[in-house]
Formats: structure tokens, sequence, C-alpha cells
């Protein structure tokens, strides 16, 4: 070194022990340099006590052990940069004035700030490409020691938070594998809290807890849920009223702590492709607390249940959860379910019903849990159903397995002009709103923008989604329905009925299990509205979806029969509101047409009269008999009708 006398000091034109000239460092590193040797060796000259500054044993031993800095091309990492070595003397010159004002140099300060995060983060990214985790890359896992009091605190499929030290373990197996030391890194963990509460996502407010009892006192609160379920998809109240019950859920009971009776509500999407039956379960996965999708195809009994794995470190027999113990206290959603394979279908009977998997290999004997509704999606035989064959002429399902579905939603694409006028003209807004604010909104007529007006997705009586999940929230952790006495009596009078009429016809067989059915849809129903006794409204609800159900499911010929017969059990204020808008609309549109044909132009009309007669004439086609409902709802009015009984007309007035 500098103070040793075998070597002596560097000059200009010789190197120096290690090897180099100073010279060619940078200017201020071998100013510095020299300044700290000379101040030490005319310190030691003065007082000889004073030791100079030597490099510790532990500074030499890294610079031998580290990288090689003086290598071939060393002249370039220390090569003189006068962009860098440039600095300013402002603040530590005080015979130059900073000029600027403290705005300034905060935003001076604020822009080198920025500029040295966007450095950070360059080196960052280039150095530690083994943090950057690419999208819809595999999850990696991590092996939590579980000691003392914790054993046995969890079950696979529960949610967990882990407390514990991150710590490394001598792995024997490793290390005879790779011929040298190699520890496996474990997770200790000190502390375990279950996820008791899965809706803890959504954090309700005082606010939200007053707005959520507000629309619970709305008499058509359920309509209007009903409404908000998948409100993108046009249509189909069927399948909407059914996955609502599904999402709310009946209440679980326990027989005396023996037998266990499930809450959970199952429901069977059957029908032709191209009715929204795959987008129905997506909205759910995207919409519900705890959604697990899979398919069908893709899924094995295995990867449905559990399955039990041979550790590859410890050679011990793990046992994994499949897709219903994930959804555990959630939905299990399955889609092309006419897709699996009988063997795999068959063991989920025990999952749907009991709501428990039982596992007896590899010396493995245990329970899991499997409390989750099961909405599964299915194509009939043939890509078609066909109302001609019966039921089980058009699915490839046995009746066990048809059994244990609460609800079953018979989708059939039929041409109804109406019906895919309607439609088409759905889609069609539902593309045209969907562009950029203010993308060809000059070339829209404005007879349409106002008659979209009514049909918009921000109908006022659709519930915005994030209040939805707010709702549900409050409904699944606060309200628990009970039943009373005078309620079953009418579910056992369907009940016998139903059984007789089943035994004549073609369609799904009723049993035992459908009592039970109509009792969670009752419950479900009473939920939505936040009540807390189940009334007569509830099972009449109830009782009409599985009629709907049953009777879906016969030939055609059997349906109006079965219609007829139930008919006092399913009367009930249906909402046609849109369906006789749209007649009223096409009624304007051909009166203009035989004015423009009579006249010649319609341009000097102010407004166009129809008569009650021709609507009510029309409806009657569509089996619709009351219109006061409609003369008196906001939609009449909101689409520019104003109704004269006296002459019984019912004026539109139109756009200037």
């Amino acid at each position: 070194m500098a103070g040793n006398a075998e070597n002596p000091p560097s000059t200009p034109d010789s190197p120096t022990s290690v090897g180099f000239n100073t010279d060619q460092l940078p200017h201020t590193s071998r100013t510095s340099e020299n300044f700290s040797s000379s101040s030490d060796d005319d310190e030691a000259a003065v007082d000889p006590e004073i030791v100079r500054d030597e490099p510790e044993e532990d500074v030499l031993l890294e610079e031998e052990e580290g990288e090689d800095l003086f290598h071939d091309n060393f002249l370039d990492d220390y090569r003189r940069m006068d962009e860098h070595d440039q600095y300013e003397s402002l603040g530590l010159d005080d015979s130059v004035e900073d000029e600027r004002d403290l705005d300034q140099i905060m935003a001076d300060r604020r822009a080198a700030e920025i500029e040295l995060d966007t450095r950070d983060g360059v080196q960052t990214t280039r150095k530690l490409p083994h943090l950057l985790h690419d999208q819809g890359r595999l999850p990696r896992y991590k092996e939590v020691i579980l000691l003392n009091d914790l054993i046995d605190c969890a079950r696979p499929g529960e949610e967990i938070e882990v407390t514990g030290i991150y710590s490394n373990n001598f792995d024997l197996s490793l290390n005879t594998k790779n011929g040298f030391p190699v520890f496996a890194t474990v997770v200790e963990a000190n502390y375990i809290t279950k996820k008791q509460d899965l809706f803890s996502a959504y954090k309700l407010t005082q606010e939200d807890k007053d707005e959520i009892e507000k629309l619970s006192k709305d008499p058509r609160i359920g309509e209007r849920i009903v409404k908000s379920i998948a409100p993108s998809i046009y249509g189909h109240e069927d399948i909407k009223t059914a996955i609502a019950l599904a999402m709310f859920g009946g209440q679980e009971k326990n027989v005396e702590g023996k037998h266990r009776l499930r809450g959970d509500i199952n429901v069977l999407l059957l029908g032709d492709p191209g009715t929204a039956k795959s987008q129905f379960l997506k909205y759910v996965e995207k919409t519900g607390q705890r959604a697990v999708y899979t398919t069908g195809k893709g899924a094995s009994a295995v990867g449905l249940t559990a399955a039990v794995h041979k550790d590859p470190v410890t050679r011990e027999w793990t046992l994994e959860g499949g897709a219903l113990v994930l959804a555990d206290k959630g939905i299990c959603l399955i889609d092309e379910f006419d897709k699996m394979n009988d063997q795999d279908r068959v063991s989920i009977h025990e999952a749907m019903e009991q709501q428990s998997i039982s596992i007896s290999k590899a010396g493995i004997v245990t329970s899991l849990q499997a409390r989750c509704s099961v909405i599964a999606a299915a194509n009939p035989v043939g890509g078609r159903y066909d109302s001609s064959k019966t039921f089980s002429q058009n699915v490839e399902l046995t009746d066990p397995i048809i059994s244990r579905f609460d609800i079953l939603c018979v989708v059939k694409d039929v041409v109804d002009p109406v019906t895919d006028e309607m439609l088409a003209r759905f889609v069609v807004d539902s593309h045209f709103k969907s562009q950029a604010k203010g993308a060809n909104m000059d070339n829209m007529p404005l007879s349409n923008s106002e008659e979209d007006t009514s049909d918009s997705p921000m109908d006022p009586e659709i519930l915005s989604q994030d209040m939805l999940k707010k709702y549900l929230t409050y409904a699944k952790l606060n309200v628990f329905p009970r039943l009373h006495d005078a309620d079953l009596e009418k579910l056992t009078l369907v009940y016998a009925e139903l059984r007789r009429e089943s035994s004549h016809g073609q369609g799904v067989p009723i049993a035992v299990r459908h009592i039970e059915s109509m009792i969670r849809m009752s419950e479900a129903h009473a939920r939505m509205h936040l009540r807390q006794h189940v009334i007569q409204e509830d099972v009449d609800m109830a009782i009409r979806v599985l009629l709907d159900s049953f009777i879906s499911t016969q030939k055609f010929g059997v349906q109006k029969a079965l219609q007829k017969s139930f008919r006092k059990y399913m009367t009930f204020k249906k909402d046609y509101n849109n369906v006789l808008l749209h007649l009223l609309r096409q009624l304007v549109k051909d009166a203009i047409h035989f004015e423009e044909i009579v006249s010649g132009s319609s341009s000097a009309l102010t407004h166009i009269d129809v008569r009650v007669g021709d609507l009510q004439r029309m409806a009657q086609e569509h089996e619709i008999l009351d219109l006061k409902p409609f003369f008196t709802s906001a939609l009449f009015s909101s689409a520019g009708f104003v109704l004269d009984e006296q002459q019984g007309l019912i004026r539109h007035h139109l756009p200037r």
C-alpha cells in the first residue's frame, strides 16, 4: 500500500503495486485519495502514537473474493464522464446567488426525484428479473410448518392468513441429489387466522347499510335485483331469477346435530347454442364472492373433488382440494357439464347433496367440506333441444344427477318476430353505447336517441353492480329467514299434485328433494327482501319457479295441459311494460307510414294518435290482458306518450 516501505510511492509515470497508473482514474477520486494518504503521513510524523488508517481484513477479503475490478477493459468503467462530473454550486457557494423562487426549486426537486426513481426502476428491472411475474404465470406455493397447537387448525379449501418466520431448512434429499449443501426455504408459522368472513372484501359502512335498508323497503326490490343480474344480456328472466336465488341461497339446517340439510341451491342451464349460458356463468364468476369456474371437458373427478399426491421431498402423501373444495361457502361454476365422463360426473353426487367429499386413499381417511352451490351449463343431444322428444332423450344426464338440481332452466331459441326485433335493438344499442363518448352522436337521429333512453343500461330500476354486491353481502351476513306452519301446507299440496302429474308425463321425475328445493327457494326469496320470516309471497314464488322448471321439461303437447292445471299457482303480476312499449311504438311507426302514403310527407305532423283498442288487440295476442299498469308506469310517460281515456286514444308527440 501507500505506507509500505517495500513498495515506493507511485508516480505519474510508474504503475502502482496493484498494476495500474493512478492518473488514469477520474480526477476527483485520485485527489481525494492523495489528500487522505498525505494527511495520515503528516499526522503520524507529528504524533507517533497516531496509527494510520489501515484497511480492515474484512474489506480486503471482500475485495479478494469479489469480482475482478481490473480486467482488460477496465478503463471503460473508469473513464471520465463530463456530463456526470459537472455539479452546480448553488447552495454551496455563498458568492453565487440562487435566482430561483421557492416554487421553481420545489419543481426542480420533484423532477430530480422522478428522474432518480425512473433510473432506479430501470436498474431494478434489469438486475432483478426473477422478482417480476408475467401475466398468466402459474401460481407458486410455499410450504408452511405448523407446530404444537397449530396442527390441524386448517383444512383444504379454507382461506387463511399466516404470520410466521421465513427460514431455511436443511434438506438431505437435495444434498444427496446435488452433491453439495442445499437448503430449502419454509415458513415457520407463529399464528394463523381463518377468514370466516368470506365477504371481508366489501367493508360495509353505515351509509351503505342505511342505503341497503332503504332499498329493502321497496316492494319491487326482488324484480329490480333480477333485472340487475347480467344487465348486458337481454331477456332470460327465468335464468336471472334462478341465478339470483342461487346467489342469495337458503338457510342451512342441522337437525339435532346429527343430520345436516344443505341450504345452497343448484341450477342447471340446458339449452340451444348462442343463448348466453356461458356468459351467465362468467357473470357469476365476476360478481360472486367466492366463485370457481371450470369446464366439464377440462375437469376430471379428482380436479373437481380432491386428489392425493406424493410429496417429492418428504415422500409422504398429501391431500389437495379440487374445484368444489375451493368453492366452499361459495359457488362452483361448471361449463360444458354434458361433456364430462360418467365416472367423473358420479364423483360429485356426494358433493352436491351432502356437501362433503369423503377421501380414503393411500392411508388418508378424511372428509372435506364442499358447502357450495353448483351452477352448471349443458347442451342438449344433437346441439338443439327438441320439444317433441322427452327430457331424457334430449340430455345425456342420469336421473340421480338431475334430481340434485333444484332448478332446471330449459332455454329454447324460438323464432318470435317481436322478441327478435327487441333483442336486435338491444344488441345494436349496446354496441352503440359502448363506443367512446361523442362518437357519431351527431349522426344519430333524435327520435332514436329519445326512444333509447328508456332501454338504456342506466335504467333507474337496475342496481349498480357495486351496490348489488354490497346488498348480497349484507343479506348473507345478517338475514336468516325462518318458516311457518301455514307455509308448509301449501307446499305439501303442490308436491302431491306434482307427483301425480309426473307419473303420467315424460319430464323430470319429482322426488322428495323437490320439497326441500321449494323450501330453499322460499328462504332465498325472503333473504332477497331482507325478511327474517318466510311469508306467503315467498312460497308462491318458489312454487312458481319449480312449476316453470317442471313444465319446461315436458313435451310441447303436455306443456299446455299442465299450464292449465297449475294455472292457480302460476298466476302472478308480471312486468310486460317493455313488450307493450314495443307494440305501441310499432303502431306509431305504422301510423306515420300511413300518413306519408296519404299526404306524401310527415314533416308537418306534431303528434300521432293511436287507438287503445288496437293496442289491446295486439296485447291479447301475447296473452296480456291488463294494460292499466303500463299506462300508469314511468316507462309510458318517459317515452312521450299521453293517454286520453275519454276518446280512447294514446297521443305521442313527435320531435321537431
